[in-house]
């Protein structure tokens, strides 16, 4: 019987069909930080109990660590205790982490792919919602609550239900400078927040082909934004060159097998697919989110919405709520908003192909008199040391950027990095709901290359022919 991508993964981790429609699910890996993992570590010394398969996690700090300041150390309390409680955890526990000061410390989501932790064919979890990035790499990879944290480290298994799943083509070739955060938005933008409830996306397409594996990670970051439980990309040649030689991929003759068996995880030519959903790669130019969700998004050429073209009240409600918040106006052109700050960094945004493209826009340039802050945030300490190497943190200096440390930074306000009440922002972070980068914080999602601009004029601007 034909069968789909996920299926392939899925039925290859069934340990047991429950009566109910559920099923115990084995999980390959586990990552872990500091956030959602003091209650469950603290449930197994509870319980009495050991990680069954200690090998299968591991952690890195990134939601709390600053990113200046480090000889320091942590000043606030709260960020500190988490912090100290995964040091604490990890080491009675027995579970490798890459600790601050460490180079492979980082953003869990960059850190993952980067270091060869996730492989195709992968089952992945982590108390994230943004385990979604890791099914670029054909895993099926998926966010998880405290407890489900404790229940794969005693157990290496999980019970899910089996989502449906959704086929998203974008077909064509990708007009110039749009990127996988483009692609990603245009999609929300068309299905909403709840288009992909229920379901796992597959991103198929000659233009989901052309993607790099960077970009491929940014699209299935935010797949979790368009309200689908995890997001995947079939196995070919661009995967396969991402993970060759990464620190914890196979060698020698297991590579050799683990290829052949990768290079079948991709949908069969007839597979049946829940829903579908076709879309032409022609039709995406850059996209800047106005208001508080990610499908509040236009293209840089438009405008924000008028409340008469709202489908109904619920939306017109929403749009109202949004446009107070937001402190804009209807039909307000995008490219005359005024910014305060720009954000290069998170999940979403923080691999060296990111920081490639912002550079390129920034090289020569000086960032505008109304920024107040423009930084950069790699997504590890490897991602910098390679940033470095390139000269592209010399080019963000001299333009007037912050060149920062590794971690989450921004993206969200649980550390030193955060917007104040009415600042706003161009930010490459993946969420843009009242105060997700600071209380009264204002959020506009875009592209790198595009956070760059609006750096450099001081307002959102079209990337496209940037000179």
């Amino acid at each position: 019987m034909s069968k789909t991508l996920f299926e392939k993964v899925w039925q290859q981790h069934v340990v047991k069909a429950n009566d109910d429609g559920s099923v115990l699910l084995y999980i390959d890996r586990q990552l872990v930080h500091e956030v959602t993992s003091p209650q469950a570590f603290e449930g197994l010394r509870q319980a009495g109990r050991k990680p069954w398969r200690v090998s299968a996690s591991v952690a890195t700090p990134d939601h709390n660590v600053p990113t200046t300041g480090l000889e320091f150390g942590i000043t606030d309390p709260v960020a500190r205790t988490q912090v100290e409680a995964l040091d604490a955890n990890c080491k009675e526990f027995g579970i490798t982490e890459f600790k601050m000061g460490d180079i492979r410390q980082g953003i869990v989501h960059v850190v993952g792919p980067e270091q060869g932790l996730v492989l195709p064919g992968m089952t992945v979890v982590c108390g994230d919602s943004h385990t979604s990035t890791h099914g670029a790499l054909g895993a099926i990879a998926m966010g998880i609550g405290t407890s489900e944290v404790e229940h794969v480290l005693a157990t290496q298994c999980l019970i899910q239900k089996k989502p449906k799943v959704m086929r998203i083509s974008v077909d064509g070739v990708l007009p110039e400078s749009i990127t996988g955060k483009d692609v990603a938005l245009y999609i929300i933008g068309k299905i909403g927040t709840a288009g992909g409830t229920g379901y796992a996306i597959e991103f198929a397409g000659s233009a989901i082909r052309s993607l790099s594996m960077e970009g491929r990670m940014s699209l299935c970051n935010m797949t979790i934004e368009a309200g689908a439980r995890c997001g995947m990309v079939g196995v070919d040649d661009v995967t396969i060159d991402y993970v060759k030689g990464r620190p914890s991929s196979p060698t020698g003759d297991v590579w050799k097998q683990a290829e052949l068996a990768w290079r079948e995880l991709h949908s069969d030519v007839d597979a049946v697919f829940d829903k579908e959903l076709n879309l032409n790669a022609v039709d995406i130019v850059p996209q800047v989110t106005w208001g508080t969700s990610p499908e509040m998004v236009v293209p840089i050429t438009g405008s924000t919405p008028a409340l008469l073209d709202a489908k109904d009240d619920v939306q017109r409600e929403g749009w109202t709520r949004a446009f107070e918040y937001m402190g804009l106006q209807e039909n307000t052109p995008m490219s005359e908003i005024l910014i305060d700050k720009v954000f290069i960094g998170s999940c979403t945004n923080a691999r060296i192909e990111d920081f490639r493209a912002a550079a390129a826009i920034a090289k020569g340039h000086k960032v505008a008199d109304n920024v107040k802050l423009a930084m950069v945030v790699p997504g590890s300490g490897l991602v910098k040391k390679q940033a470095e190497e390139e000269g592209l943190d010399v080019i963000f200096k001299a333009a007037g950027f912050e060149w920062r440390e590794p971690g989450c930074s921004m993206c969200l306000a649980m550390n030193a990095d955060r917007l104040n009440a009415g600042e706003r922002c161009a930010s490459t972070s993946n969420r843009n709901f009242e105060g997700r980068q600071g209380a009264g914080g204002r959020t506009h999602l875009v592209s790198p290359a595009m956070a760059a601009a609006a750096a450099i004029k001081g307002h959102f601007v079209d990337v496209r022919g940037w000179k």
